[in-house]
């Protein structure tokens, strides 16, 4: 066992493997969730499970929050009942949670007994199974350096982008190339397919050639359009577009512009 403790919420499809590693890693580890079920699949382990937040707080040397959005990160933090409530000085909350910069930054300036580190994520649950997740980190040296070990339960690689706020940018700006990325190739497929050019072969020849890209797989393997992927991960681009868009301004960069216009072909509705 290490001398850490280690508090967790956000218990979904990234965040449970995320949790789970740093529980078979050996730290103490205590989890809080909305949701009863969410922790069934920690059963089996050795995880303790906090009554309500300012007690999971309490029960935490580092917490981290794998929540979908601020508003999520600020309930589960904030208030008389909030885990920061019972957190004692010198502990570092760990945002995973991809969210606005000055979200992290306000937590800092309104908790400066604690730590705040932002350090959001990508490559799925199974990459968080298997140690091998990108983990984009901000925050100060040396609370970087003394969550590291919990970090790196789950990470690799992880990158220290800069100050608090920086893992947040690095992140936004991952997804706003990865949404323009996506724009562009259901473009490539569209004017494939008026071309007469067979399109699932076009697919092979994009992912050997020099056009290769991740988005454009995806694309080639979501039906040629992006319809599926409006559906699984759609609300979430754009919700890091529009944070990256209030940060910077949707005309002011170009990867903006374009990734701004892919989420309106995906035909999202109001958001």
């Amino acid at each position: 066992m290490t001398g850490l403790r280690v508090g967790f919420v956000g218990l979904g499809s990234q965040g449970g493997p995320m949790a789970r590693r740093i529980v078979e890693d050996g730290f103490p580890t205590t989890l809080w969730a909305r949701r009863p079920e969410s922790l069934e699949p920690f059963a089996d382990t050795g995880a303790a499970v906090a009554a309500d937040r300012r007690a999971l707080g309490a029960a935490s040397d580092v917490l981290c929050l794998c929540v979908i959005g601020d508003s999520d990160v600020d309930e589960v933090l904030r208030g008389d009942d909030g885990a920061l409530a019972g957190m004692a000085a010198e502990g570092i909350v760990v945002i995973h949670s991809t969210v606005h910069p000055d979200t992290c930054r306000r937590l800092q300036a309104d908790f400066p007994h604690l730590h705040v580190v932002d350090a959001p994520v990508s490559g799925g649950g199974h990459l968080a199974a298997a140690k091998a997740l990108l983990v984009m980190v901000g925050g100060d040296d040396g609370a970087v350096d003394r969550c590291r070990p919990v970090l790196e339960t789950f990470a690799n690689p992880l990158v220290h982008l800069g100050g608090l706020g920086a893992g947040q940018a690095a992140k936004l700006l991952n997804n706003a190339l990865f949404s323009a990325q996506l724009g562009l190739a259901a473009s490539v497929f569209a004017v494939a397919d008026r071309l007469g050019v067979d399109k699932d072969a076009l697919n092979t020849v994009l992912s050997k050639g020099s056009g290769r890209s991740y988005a454009a797989e995806v694309i080639g393997n979501s039906g040629h359009s992006l319809a599926v992927m409006a559906q699984l991960a759609g609300s979430l681009l754009a919700k890091d577009v529009d944070l990256l868009a209030d940060l910077v301004g949707r005309d002011s960069a170009e990867v903006v512009r374009v990734a701004a216009n892919t989420i309106d072909a995906m035909d999202l509705g109001a958001r």
